[in-house]
C-alpha cells in the first residue's frame, strides 16, 4: 500500500510547485507540464511489462528493483538543474514506478483469502484515488516550507521504508520463463510517444504546419494500426488480447476512464496555476485550498461502496459525472476578484462527483468479463487511465496557451497609448501610457486579463469532457452488482 500511494502521489504532488519550477528551470507554462506528462507516458509504456518481469525475476525481487529505481530517480529529479534533466529523470522514474501499482494488487490478491479480498481491494482503491487528489496539498506544504525539490525528496523516506517492509514481509514467487511480445510493445510505445509529442509540442511548432508534427501524426497512426494488426494476427504471446474489447462494458468503461483522467488531472493542473499566478496565493494556501476535493472524494467513495450493491452503477456514474461537470463549470466562472469560498465550493462539488465515478466504473469494467481475462484486462484498463490522464494534461494546457494568445491579441487591439481609456486607467498611478513604466503596467494588466480568459476557457473545455461522458454511460449494461465481488483485481 505504501508503494502504491507513493507512486500515484507522484502524478500530482508537483502540480502546485510548477510555477516555482518554471523560474528555476527556465521553462514556459506549456514546457513545464512535460514534468507531468513524461512521467505518465513512461508509466503507460512500461506498465505492460509488469507480468513479464514478475515471472522472470520473481515478485519480491522485481518489487525491490522497482522501489530502488523509483527512489533513486526521485532523488535525481530533486537534484535536477535544467528542464531537460528533470524530464529525463521523470521518464526513468515513471519507468520504474509503472509496476508498483499492478504489483501491489497482485500481492494483495495473493495474501488475502477470497472472502476478505473485496474489502482489501476497496481500501486499496481509496488509496489509489485519494493519492493523486491529496498530492497538491502535500506538494504545497513541502514547496512553501522547504522547496519544490522536496516534492521529490519526500519519496526517499517512504521508499526506504517500503523497501525494508518488502524485503522482510512480502512473499516471493517462483521464477519461470515467459514469452514477451516485444514487437507489440514497440508498436504501442511508438504510438503513445508520437501522440504525446504532437500534443506537447504542437502549439510550439505550429501544429500541422510543421513537418515534425505531420511526421508525429503519421507515426502515431502507423503505430496504432501496426499494434492492432499485430495483436489480432499473432498466435503466440500478445501484449494484450484485443478480443476483450468485444466486451461492451469493459470497452465503454475504459473509454470513460480515459476521459475521466482528462477531467480530473486537467483540473488539478490548471487550478494551482490559476491560484498562484493570477490570485497570488502562497503555495501552501493553494495546497490547502485544493485539499477539500480529496476529503469529499473519500467521503463519496465510502457512500458509493455502500450503495453499489443496491443501485444500478449507471445511476451512480451519471450522478458523479453531473456533479463533476457542475463543479468544473463553476470553475469556468472564476474571475480575478473572487474570494476563498468562491474558489473552494466548486472544488467540493467536483470532488464529490469524482469520488462517485471511479469505484462503480472500475467494478462495471470487470463485471461481465470471464475471470481468466481479468488480469490481462487490468493492464489495458490501467493503460487507458494513464494515457487519458497524460493526453488530458496536454490538451488542457494547449487550450490554455491558445486561448491566452487569442485573448491577448483581441484585448490588446483595443488598447492605445494615446487613448482616453488607457490615460484614465493610469491616472491614479500618476503614469502616462507613453512612459516606459506606464506601458509596462498596461502590458501586465493585459497579460493577467488574457490569462484569466484562457483559464476560464480551459475549465469550460474540461466541463465539455464530462458532458461527453454522459452518452457513453447509456451504453453500459445496467444492472445491480448484487453481493458478488466482481473480479476487480484491477480497480486501477
Amino acid at each position: 500500500m505504501a508503494t502504491t500511494v507513493m507512486q500515484v502521489l507522484d502524478t500530482t504532488i508537483v502540480n502546485v510547485a510548477l510555477p516555482h519550477m518554471e523560474g528555476q528551470l527556465e521553462a514556459t507554462p506549456d514546457q513545464i507540464t512535460w514534468v507531468l506528462t513524461s512521467y505518465l507516458v513512461a508509466s503507460a509504456v512500461f506498465m505492460p511489462l509488469t507480468g513479464f518481469f514478475m515471472d522472470r525475476l520473481g515478485r519480491r525481487r522485481y518489487l525491490l528493483i522497482s522501489i530502488f529505481g523509483f527512489v533513486l530517480f526521485s532523488a535525481l529529479c530533486g537534484l535536477a538543474g535544467s528542464l531537460d534533466q528533470i524530464v529525463v529523470f521523470r521518464l526513468l522514474q515513471g519507468a520504474f514506478g509503472a509496476s508498483l501499482v499492478p504489483l501491489s494488487q497482485a500481492i494483495l490478491v495473493s495474501v488475502y483469502p477470497i472472502e476478505e479480498r473485496g474489502r482489501a481491494m476497496a481500501i486499496w482503491g481509496i488509496g489509489v484515488m485519494i493519492g493523486p487528489i491529496l498530492g497538491p496539498t502535500l506538494g504545497g506544504y513541502l514547496t512553501e516550507v522547504l522547496s519544490w525539490r522536496w516534492t521529490f525528496f519526500i519519496n526517499l523516506p517512504v521508499g526506504i521504508l517500503s523497501y525494508v517492509l518488502a524485503l522482510t514481509s512480502v512473499p516471493d514467487t517462483a521464477r519461470h520463463e515467459r514469452a514477451m511480445d516485444w514487437a507489440g510493445l514497440a508498436y504501442l510505445a511508438l504510438c503513445i510517444s508520437a501522440l504525446q509529442f504532437l500534443l506537447d509540442r504542437g502549439n510550439e511548432y505550429g501544429w500541422l504546419g510543421s513537418r515534425r508534427i505531420q511526421l508525429a501524426v503519421v507515426v502515431a497512426i502507423a503505430g496504432l494500426v501496426a499494434f492492432a494488426v499485430h495483436s489480432i494476427g499473432r498466435r503466440g504471446a500478445r501484449l494484450f488480447d484485443l478480443r476483450i474489447l468485444a466486451d461492451r462494458n469493459f470497452t465503454v468503461a475504459s473509454l470513460l476512464l480515459a476521459i475521466f483522467g482528462l477531467g480530473m488531472y486537467g483540473s488539478m493542473v490548471m487550478q494551482p496555476l490559476f491560484l498562484e499566478e493570477l490570485l497570488h496565493y502562497p503555495t501552501l494556501t493553494t495546497g490547502l485550498a485544493m485539499a477539500p476535493r480529496g476529503i469529499v472524494s473519500a467521503f463519496s467513495m465510502l457512500i458509493v461502496g455502500r450503495l453499489i450493491t443496491r443501485m444500478s452503477p449507471r445511476i451512480l456514474i451519471t450522478i458523479g459525472i453531473v456533479l463533476s461537470g457542475l463543479g468544473t463549470w463553476a470553475m469556468g466562472r472564476y474571475d480575478l476578484y473572487i474570494g476563498e469560498w468562491q474558489v473552494i465550493w466548486p472544488i467540493l462539488i467536483q470532488g464529490l462527483g469524482l469520488g462517485m465515478i471511479y469505484v462503480p466504473l472500475s467494478t462495471v469494467a470487470f463485471s461481465t468479463l470471464p475471470r481468466e481475462s481479468a488480469s490481462e484486462a487490468a493492464g489495458l484498463f490501467s493503460l487507458m487511465r494513464t494515457v487519458g490522464s497524460s493526453i488530458g494534461i496536454s490538451l488542457v494546457t494547449t487550450m490554455f496557451i491558445r486561448h491566452g494568445q487569442i485573448a491577448w491579441n483581441a484585448i490588446g487591439a483595443h488598447i492605445s497609448t494615446f487613448g482616453a481609456a488607457a490615460t484614465t486607467y493610469l491616472a491614479p498611478l500618476h503614469l502616462l501610457p507613453q512612459s516606459a513604466l506606464g506601458a509596462r503596467v498596461l502590458a501586465g494588466t493585459l497579460t493577467r486579463q488574457s490569462q484569466m480568459v484562457a483559464f476560464d476557457a480551459a475549465f469550460v473545455f474540461i466541463t465539455m469532457s464530462f458532458v461527453a461522458m454522459l452518452p457513453l454511460v447509456l451504453l453500459i449494461k445496467g444492472h445491480r452488482l448484487g453481493g458478488e465481488t466482481s473480479p476487480m483485481v484491477a480497480a486501477d
